[in-house]
């Protein structure tokens, strides 16, 4: 057991050195802003349609790991989602802090109602203990479904594997379900729970927000794209798929 988990720490320690710092920021800044950015709710003309400005970030998360299950795999897009949800958990704890130190923020400053508002805009920065835990969770499972669906399609397209179209194809069926997972997971643990939201609503808020997100992922997979064949052009992350084959080439031998 120590030497497995002494192997998954080395792979992990690689991974992080063969990834490509500017993806792997990007994908970190998106998934803390997307759990910041949804304190703010939009506003809908109707009361079955809920939808937060975490929108705005959220697909690039879901990029980032189509990108990356696509050069590295599944499980090593899984373990850089884990890591980008630890450093999120950091930022919450820095948000916390900030949000009860003794203060007054820039915007509160209105008179007459300066405690009124500094007390909100602390509770807003440092949130709330289960939509934090929801959202964690929600992102984790999704994150887990988006990755090894888009894995499994990319398995059976490998003949097709280089063409956008493949490409398309695995990242917006991953995408929509991921997307849809996190969606509902987060809904029925928080929304349905804490503010009462029925079942209806949320399925019908999950699909809304998928529909959204997927057109956004719809939109720019050209790029995802572009940055997948660069980095095979390049050899990108070379040490680490390497490293993988001769360890799957081993357990071949095992298995033999």
């Amino acid at each position: 057991m120590s030497s497995k988990i002494k192997q998954e720490i080395l792979e992990l320690k690689i991974l992080l050195r063969s990834v490509p710092a500017g993806i792997m920021t990007l994908f970190v800044f998106s998934v803390i802003m997307m759990n910041l950015l949804a304190n703010k709710s939009i506003h809908l003309p109707s009361e079955w349609l809920a939808m937060d400005c975490g929108i705005i970030v959220s697909w690039i998360s879901f990029l980032s790991m189509d990108v990356l299950t696509k050069h590295f795999g599944a499980k090593a897009a899984t373990e850089l989602s884990l890591v980008a949800v630890f450093f999120n958990l950091l930022a919450c704890i820095v948000f916390y802090i900030a949000g009860n130190i003794p203060g007054m923020w820039g915007e509160a400053y209105v008179p007459g109602s300066e405690a009124m508002i500094n007390s909100a805009l602390d509770h807003t920065i440092a949130g709330t203990w289960y939509v934090l835990l929801g959202s964690t969770i929600a992102f984790t499972v999704s994150a887990i479904v988006n990755n090894c669906v888009n894995a499994g399609i990319g398995r059976l397209l490998r003949v097709k594997e280089n063409r956008f179209s493949a490409y398309a194809l695995r990242t917006y069926i991953s995408t929509a379900i991921g997307q849809f997972t996190d969606n509902l997971v987060f809904a029925l643990l928080v929304s349905h729970f804490f503010f009462e939201w029925s079942l209806l609503q949320c399925i019908v808020c999950s699909a809304i927000g998928m529909a959204v997100e997927l057109l956004c992922e719809v939109f720019f997979s050209p790029i995802g794209f572009m940055i997948c064949k660069k980095w095979k052009e390049e050899n990108i992350g070379e040490p680490y798929i390497t490293m993988q084959m001769k360890f799957a080439l081993q357990k071949t031998k095992e298995n033999a």
